[in-house]
């Protein structure tokens, strides 16, 4: 019996993604726009309780990223692989040209404080981070694996090593360095090390831009450009090559050592000759 029911059920699949791929054929043929099959599709924004993320047209949100609920994003900031954002119980804001690294959770909390997650503008997260519930401001840079709790706040232009640990209610100072478990002041950041992080944020914002760019091809895209590579490989192999001098050739007869009886190998047999 059980083995009657699962050849059914295997042919209702079947049968049903036939009629899908015919519903989906004929929608495509009755669309006013060009249906368009991306290289990799994803469902990365997802609404919760009818709330959905707000995200600017300008901004790159790698295909493995999750964008969730109530989270609104500003222009120019990047999303990397495998990042989470998740303002299901409360709202996540996050400002221009800020980047969340790969693999960072971004959270919000409901029960313990009611506390939303806002980030600033210039603000950047390494991979691996956690910010859970707290408050960044413009400027400050999270390191790899840092993590910042609940009601924490990181005033503008500070730094959390990598791996610290910012203890829920910290209040970080602008222009300083923490770091540790729990993390602590080090010093005060220089101005070549603020320069510095200033600087990241627009290479950042560029390097989102080329990576969007390339997240955004279709397959056909990609079947092109590997064509035009292609002949433009074949180009270069058919062209003519001028012949590669080499250093140690002496007037014209190749290398000494492997000239076969010339003057120069055996010079007493020009004398014969003369």
């Amino acid at each position: 019996m059980s083995s009657y029911v699962a050849r059914a059920s295997l042919g209702l699949a079947s049968a049903m993604r036939k009629v899908g791929s015919a519903l989906d054929g004929a929608g495509k043929g009755i669309e006013i726009t060009k249906y368009t099959e991306k290289l990799v599709p994803s469902t990365r924004f997802v609404a919760v309780d009818g709330i959905g993320p707000t995200v600017s047209a300008e901004c790159f949100v790698a295909p493995s990223a999750s964008v969730i609920g109530n989270v609104s994003i500003g222009k120019g900031s990047s999303i990397w692989y495998g990042a989470t954002i998740r303002g299901d119980v409360n709202e996540v804001t996050i400002g221009d040209r800020t980047s969340i690294g790969d693999r960072s959770v971004v959270h919000v909390a409901k029960i313990q404080g009611d506390f939303p997650t806002h980030i600033g503008s210039g603000v950047t997260i390494g991979p691996g981070a956690l910010v859970h519930a707290a408050t960044l401001k413009d400027g400050c840079v999270i390191g790899e694996a840092a993590q910042v709790m609940d009601g924490a706040v990181v005033e503008e232009k500070a730094y959390v090593a990598p791996a610290s640990v910012v203890t829920p209610g910290t209040k970080i100072p602008a222009g300083e360095l923490w770091a540790g478990a729990p993390a602590k002041k080090v010093r005060a950041l220089t101005e070549a090390e603020l320069s510095s992080a200033a600087e990241a944020v627009l290479q950042t914002a560029i390097l989102a831009q080329e990576h969007a760019i390339e997240n955004a091809k279709d397959y056909k895209q990609i079947l092109e450009e590997a064509e035009l590579a292609d002949i433009a490989e074949h180009l270069d192999e058919s062209s003519p090559r001028k012949p590669i001098k080499d250093i140690n050739d002496v007037l014209g007869q190749g290398p000494p050592g492997r000239i076969f009886r010339s003057t120069l190998t055996h010079p007493y047999e020009a004398g014969k000759k003369n």
